[in-house]
């Protein structure tokens, strides 16, 4: 009997230990947490909704909403992309509903919906809660898994351990290289700007962009008591997210409030009046407001990290590290992250879904 050790209790393990019961009913498998909760980040997405994934079904447009791992998540995606996790979830009960922004939830707009499923999945697995593993060793082809009260050993073992850094330093032991973890989608803190009392007011469509770099990007942009935030501001900061931390998050922002408008003479439709008389008073360029970053605040509770295991170092046809055979990767322990809308979670899904089929050598259908 194949005997399968997943680190990581959140949507990447759980995830791949309900896909390895699945495909090899016979396969011990063992998840250990760290912490006393399981699926935690799923419990918090889309403001206890859980944004599932997202209305992306094309896999080369799929991976252009993720500012690291786009090159090497085309291949996956093609086993296994939004469409498939929706297949997924309806086999095991749940409904998932597309909203108009392309963003898909469960019908019952509660994540415990999707924590009650994925666990209902997994139940023939083992999941240890409060596991404090200190150290993995490997002789011959048995993974020794070390904790104070002992020791296991397993056959296959799989880190997914998202952006803790107890999976990075797992990872290091095996000479994985960790590119090192940086915030990714936050807003900007714009202390000087003239606009802090607009605070609330949304503008459905700005291009936004760091001077004398090439990141821009192109969405809804809101005004609040600090600074900026919303799609556009996030997706920035995703794409710019090292560039910005190696700048101390200090840097030039250029607005242009009305990009498709070659004539500014009168009032564009979307921005709303008040914004616009304020506009008109400061008397700058509509087209290249100009602001300066000084600061950031990270999205909510969504923390979402730049960084973590080297791409190179991993074979995206099966999540098996290059370095150590029978050691896998799955969700975002790896150095992929994408915006927000369930892009992060689709990562997770399919990146479980290749380790798991691997480990348990099967051509499962999705």
């Amino acid at each position: 009997m194949k005997k399968i050790a997943i680190i990581g209790g959140g949507a990447a393990g759980i995830f791949t230990a309900a896909l390895c019961k699945e495909f090899l009913l016979e396969s011990e498998v063992t998840v250990f947490e760290k912490t006393k909760q399981l699926l935690s980040k799923v419990r918090i997405s889309g403001g206890g909704r859980c944004n599932v994934t997202h209305a992306a079904f094309e896999p080369k447009h799929l991976t252009t909403f993720y500012p690291r791992g786009n090159k090497e998540l085309l291949g996956p995606f093609h086993k296994f992309q939004p469409q498939d996790t929706i297949n997924w979830f309806s086999r095991h009960g749940v409904t998932l509903k597309t909203e108009a922004d392309g963003r898909i939830f469960p019908v019952s707009d509660s994540s415990e919906t999707i924590i009650a499923c994925l666990l209902r999945a997994a139940q023939g697995a083992e999941i240890c809660t409060g596991a404090r593993l200190e150290r993995i060793a490997k002789k011959d082809t048995k993974f020794t898994l070390f904790f104070k009260d002992g020791e296991k050993n397993y056959d296959e073992v799989i880190i997914a351990t998202g952006s803790a850094s107890e999976g990075h330093s797992l990872a290091a032991s095996f000479g994985h290289t960790i590119v090192p973890p940086v915030p990714s989608l936050f807003t900007f803190h714009v202390p000087t700007s003239p606009l802090l009392d607009l605070s609330g007011v949304s503008v459905p469509d700005v291009e936004i962009s760091l001077k004398g770099t090439q990141f821009t990007q192109r969405g809804p942009l809101l005004l609040t008591h600090f600074g900026f935030s919303g799609p556009a501001a996030l997706k920035l900061s995703a794409f710019a997210a090292r560039y910005l931390h190696e700048k101390n998050y200090d840097h030039d922002l250029i607005i242009n409030w009305a990009p498709d408008l070659t004539s500014l003479d009168q009032k564009p439709a979307h921005i709303p009046l008040s914004l616009w008389k304020r506009l008109l008073l400061l008397k700058q360029p509509l087209n290249a407001f100009s602001c300066r970053i000084q600061g950031k605040t990270l999205y909510k509770h969504e923390f979402v990290t730049s960084g973590g295991v080297c791409l190179k170092e991993v074979l995206f046809t099966s999540m098996e590290s290059k370095l150590v055979s029978q050691l896998y990767f799955a969700g975002e322990v790896l150095n992929i992250d994408g915006v927000t809308g369930g892009f992060n979670f689709q990562n997770a899904w399919t990146t479980a879904f290749l380790a798991a089929s691997s480990i348990c050598n099967t051509k499962s259908d999705t």
